[in-house]
Order: structure tokens, then sequence, then C-alpha cells
């Protein structure tokens, strides 16, 4: 059975070449923390979560500091019930990456993202961006409806949003989530 490129850049992100990536990550934390590179590295999940080699669409790689999602103890005072660090951040990291990508780039919108790596203090990440204005995106059937959409990533709805806020768990299992915590609390009013 023949395969084609992509299943084999797949296949090899499965298992990565953890020197190299290594030599990257090193280079990638002297350099900006957002930055815009000429191509993704992960071609073939770029590619499965929409982007296309075209005016309009750019590739970003953030970087962003692992760690600090807990609430520090109580320094002085009363002693609380409550006294244990616990995580008070509903977002997760990819999250957190792609809403400061948007706002470093107010003109386009985040189509999507996806991990590339990890060291001691960091997250990597590479994020998808579409210009609304750019008439190639305007004449483009797949990618069209951007131009109608502001701010999707800080409602919540590319797809790490979405993970996020519960939505990929069922109507049956999780009732209260749908359509959002918001609306299943308006009600009950």
């Amino acid at each position: 059975m023949a395969h084609g490129l992509s299943h084999y850049l797949r296949q090899a992100w499965k298992k990565p070449d953890m020197v190299a990536l290594r030599e990257k990550m090193i280079g990638w934390r002297e350099s900006n923390t957002i930055t815009r590179v000429d191509k993704p590295l992960r071609l073939d999940r770029a590619h499965a979560l929409g982007y296309k080699a075209k005016e309009g669409i750019i590739v970003v790689r953030i970087r962003l500091l692992r760690g600090g999602r807990r609430r520090s103890l109580p320094g002085k005072g009363r002693r609380s019930k409550r006294r244990g660090s616990r995580k008070v951040l509903k977002m997760n990291y990819k999250e957190v990456a792609e809403q400061r990508v948007a706002r470093k780039f107010p003109n386009m919108e985040v189509l999507n993202s996806y991990w590339i790596g990890k060291d001691g203090m960091n997250y990597f990440f590479e994020v998808i961006l579409v210009d609304r204005c750019s008439p190639s995106i305007k004449s483009d059937k797949e990618l069209s409806w951007v131009q109608s959409s502001h701010g999707r990533v800080f409602r919540g709805l590319t797809s790490s949003g979405v993970r996020a806020r519960g939505l990929r768990t069922s109507v049956v299992k999780a009732p209260k989530l749908h359509p959002s915590l918001r609306a299943n609390d308006r009600r009950g009013r």
C-alpha cells in the first residue's frame, strides 16, 4: 500500500528526533516570544488544520513559560481550610498561546494551532493566522467564512477553546456544559 508524504511526516512526529529538536529549541529560546516563520515545522499537521501556502495565511511560533498556573499559598494571617494550592486557570496552554498571538496580530484571525515542542521551561506552539481582508481569502471557498468572524479565539471557538470548555463530551454525559455554562445558569432563572 502506497503512502503519501503527509503519512510519513505524521509517523516521524510520533517519535521525533529529540537531539535535532533540542537544538532547534535552543535557538527558539533566544529568539522573540512571538516570531513569524516562513513555513510550518509540522507541515502535515498544518495542512490538516487548514493551512495553505497562499497570500493571506501566515504561521507564527510562540514560546510560553510553563508553570505558574497554581494559586500560591497564603503567607501570614489565618490558616484557611482551603489552604492547598489549586489550579485556577480554566484555559489550556494552547488556548493561552492562541490568545496572545491574536493580540499581537489584531488584523488577523486565528485559524488553529498545534504543539511543536517543550523543554524544561517552555512550551512551543505554531499558530495559523488568516487575514480577513485578503482578496485571496475572500475568493477561497474553504476560508471565505473567516471574513465574517471576529475574535473567535476570545470566544472559545477554536479547537482548543472548544476542548477547554468541555464541549467535546456528549450532551447526555455533561448536560450543563451545552450550549454553555452561562446559558445553563440563565436557564434556571
